[in-house]
This record gives structure tokens, sequence and C-alpha cells, in this order.
């Protein structure tokens, strides 16, 4: 019988943005896979928070679709290998919450 991949791993720890260099502080209740400050991310993942993808380019952030249940949605592509992310905006988080004016820039476009 084949094990099944688990698709979600909790790693929500801090980091250093490898794009601006701002420290990145814990979510606190999921994994945290973007800077705040910049929206930039690592491509260190094959599934949320697993850290198993050798790529390790940096992910930028191209656009944002506004989503009926997810909020804002950062779509990224990887500078090394060109892949596509989708990942869901922290714009209501607690602490460091992503840079709404940001996310609305790259809804509309304009960066």
């Amino acid at each position: 019988m084949a094990t099944e991949q688990k698709r979600f791993t909790k790693n929500d720890a801090g980091f250093l943005c490898a794009h601006c260099g701002r420290q990145v502080e814990p979510l606190g209740y999921t994994s945290r896979n973007h800077c705040p400050f910049c929206l930039w991310s690592l491509h260190v993942d094959e599934f949320p928070g697993d850290r198993a993808c050798a790529c390790r380019g940096e992910l930028e952030p191209i656009r944002v679709e506004p989503d009926a249940k997810k909020g804002y949605v950062i779509i990224h592509r990887c500078r090394r290998c060109g892949a596509i992310r989708r990942n869901k905006a922290a714009h209501q988080a607690k602490v460091q919450p992503d840079d709404i004016k940001l996310l609305i820039r790259l809804t509309a476009g304009q960066l």
C-alpha cells in the first residue's frame, strides 16, 4: 500500500528576506512564505511548508488576484526556473501584515 504524501507542513519560522534584507517574523498560525514588506519569496517548497524544492530561486511577485474565499492571492514567478506559484496574502495578520498598498498596486498591474 502506497503512503500518501502530506500536502501541507506547518513551518512558521522567521527569516531574513533574501530580496530586501528585512527581518520577517513568524505569523503564529501557518507557514509564512513571503516577505510582508516587498512580497518576494523563495522557491523552497514542493508543497506548502515542506522546504523540499531544490531550486531555491527568488520568487518575484508579478501580480495579485482578489479571491472571494482567500482574500488576495499573490502570483509569484521564479527568477531561476520560471515556475509560477500562488500564495495567499497575509494582509490581515496581527504580526507584520503584508503591505496592503503594494498588494493593491500589484492587483492593478502597477509594478
